[in-house]
């Protein structure tokens, strides 16, 4: 009798192991939380005293387990992701948090550069080289190079934008070999690399890399932002309403506690993002007063991201105002009708 009772608690406790842990080809996302942006962000000799706060939204995710799957069905504000809803293909966990954390600091140079032009205060923006977002697992450069690398120099030429080093390449035919100098970990290392066809044009040599333009600003005042454990680029108006709100004298809250999402593109431009209505959810559970929403066209028919909003906040019930927004003047000319409290 000892032995069966045995066996059955060893059984339930590997079946209440598999639930638990077994990871599935999916994910899960869940609402996430408000960050206050003023303890992120610190403009040197900041505008000090203001009585509202801006914050940003998150939206949480994670590997989907049994159990993990079976409870989104029941809690609001869940959702199951095929993995291609998440990852380009082909793109490893590690490759997707490096493309979010470079997305997140690609946002913030827009953001700099946009609230210090509303400002009038000087900044510069320049090219830090090429940033690595992930390496093809047959391409030239596997083995060698690494998601996050920094490639600052190729055959000793520095190139000023990434027009420039696709012209450079393109001069170049398979079985040539090229000098690579990339930054790792704040190394600088020399690569050679035996360039390769192209899986998707095969006519073509490359390197066997996907990467973006590293931009870099400077400005006057300084600038630290604190932001190394979020991703993606859905913060970008809302850090470029704090860096504005710590460079003016007002306080553009007007004492209300303000959230919101969105891209913002170097020209002021709110794009559209993703889990809108998980951030709207998470901005209601926070107290938000204001939630900023981008009013954008929908793609094939596919409602906004303030109409979704919309519907998302008549079915929570929140009393929260939901503000449509399709630039940072836009944002602006709200917040400055705004009645002080």
């Amino acid at each position: 009798m000892k032995s069966k009772k045995l066996w059955f608690f060893v059984l339930v406790m590997a079946l209440v192991v598999f639930v638990s842990s077994y990871r599935l080809d999916a994910y899960i996302s869940r609402p996430g939380d408000a960050y206050e942006l003023s303890p992120l962000v610190e403009v040197e000799g900041r505008d000090e005293g203001d009585a509202g706060t801006l914050s940003l939204m998150t939206v949480t995710m994670f590997n989907a387990t049994p159990a993990l799957y079976v409870m989104a069905q029941f809690q609001e504000g869940y959702k199951v992701l095929d993995p291609e809803q998440v990852r380009s293909p082909h793109e490893s966990d590690e490759e997707y948090n490096v493309r979010q954390l470079k997305l997140m600091s690609d946002s913030q140079v827009n953001a700099l550069q946009v609230a210090f032009e509303e400002a009038g205060k000087p900044y510069e923006v320049s090219s830090n080289g090429v940033f690595i977002l992930n390496v093809l697992e047959d391409g030239a450069a596997a083995g060698l190079l690494s998601p996050g690398d920094r490639l600052l120099e190729i055959d000793g030429q520095a190139y000023g934008s990434m027009e420039d080093f696709l012209d450079y390449l393109a001069t170049k035919k398979v079985g040539d070999e090229v000098e690579l100098v990339i930054e790792r970990d704040e190394r600088t290392i020399n690569q050679t690399v035996t360039l390769a066809p192209l899986p998707t044009e095969p006519e073509r040599a490359g390197i066997g890399i996907s990467f973006v333009e590293d931009k870099e600003i400077e400005t006057t005042p300084d600038v630290s932002i604190d932001s190394d454990t979020i991703g993606g680029p859905s913060a970008g108006l809302m850090f470029t309403l704090e860096i504005l709100n710590q460079l003016l004298d007002e306080d553009i809250t007007h004492g209300y506690d303000i959230a919101g999402t969105g891209t913002m593109e170097s020209d002021g431009t709110v794009g559209p993002i993703g889990g809108i209505d998980q951030k709207v959810i998470a901005a209601d559970r926070a107290g938000i007063d204001v939630f900023f929403a981008p009013d954008n066209e929908g793609d094939s028919g596919t409602p906004s991201n303030f109409d979704v909003a919309m519907e998302t906040a008549e079915e929570i019930g929140t009393e929260m105002d939901i503000v449509p927004v399709t630039d940072i003047d836009a944002a602006l000319d709200y917040l400055s009708e705004l009645s002080p409290r």
